[in-house]
């Protein structure tokens, strides 16, 4: 794959661009975005950069992430702490991102989305508003392992990481959940799945294709 050098405020306004131009092609009236990448990688970030871009545009949008719609403690940490398969596919509710999320932003839906449904360090619902997004606002969802779902998303951005910057940016205390990274590369292949690839192992100067 061939990757070029890029500034991340140029591929906040081209990301920007893209996204204020796109028409879903399931007739939905909402495009959506996925920022796919370990926690080490920061997709968080970029999500709400672009976010505010298209804003600066005149194009709505709302920023969610999936730590908001993480599963109990009671189901996520059943098999301890730092098991690798729980976290792998079961610390997250995909269920209830598909309801409360992608549901409604299908064609003919209501564009009334939940930002978040789990806080985690409280263990407890988080009991936020539901949000109302008029046709033509743009979903922008971040969070590691997004694209193993199915979800209907009409941008797909990958920030990678290689195993060795991924191995350094990475708390100590999270290196478990390194193998779930290791696994996801094999079987979803996120590089080769993403329209859009960001490298970002010197966070400084990244390159991308797409």
């Amino acid at each position: 794959m061939r990757l070029e050098a890029i500034t991340w405020e140029r591929l906040t306004d081209t990301l920007a661009d893209r996204l204020a131009d796109l028409e879903p092609q399931d007739g939905s009236s909402w495009p959506r975005a996925a920022f796919d990448g370990a926690p080490a990688s920061r997709p968080g970030d970029l999500a709400r950069q672009v976010g505010e871009a298209l804003r600066l545009r005149g194009r709505p949008s709302l920023v969610v992430g999936t730590e908001g719609f993480l599963r109990p403690a009671s189901v996520r940490l059943e098999y301890g702490h730092e098991d690798v398969e729980a976290y792998y596919s079961g610390w997250f509710d995909t269920g209830a991102l598909w309801r409360e999320v992608f549901g409604p932003l299908e064609a003919g839906g209501t564009g009334r989305v939940l930002p978040d449904l789990w806080d985690p360090h409280a263990d407890r619902a988080t009991r936020t508003p539901y949000v109302q997004l008029p046709p033509g606002a743009v979903l922008l969802l971040h969070g590691p392992l997004l694209l193993g779902h199915w979800f209907p998303f009409d941008l797909t951005v990958h920030i990678r990481l290689s195993p060795g910057a991924l191995r350094r940016r990475t708390p100590e205390t999270e290196h478990w959940t390194l193998p779930a990274f290791d696994r996801y590369e094999t079987e979803t292949g996120p590089t080769t799945a993403a329209d859009v690839v960001v490298r970002a192992d010197d966070p400084r100067h990244p390159a991308w294709n797409g």
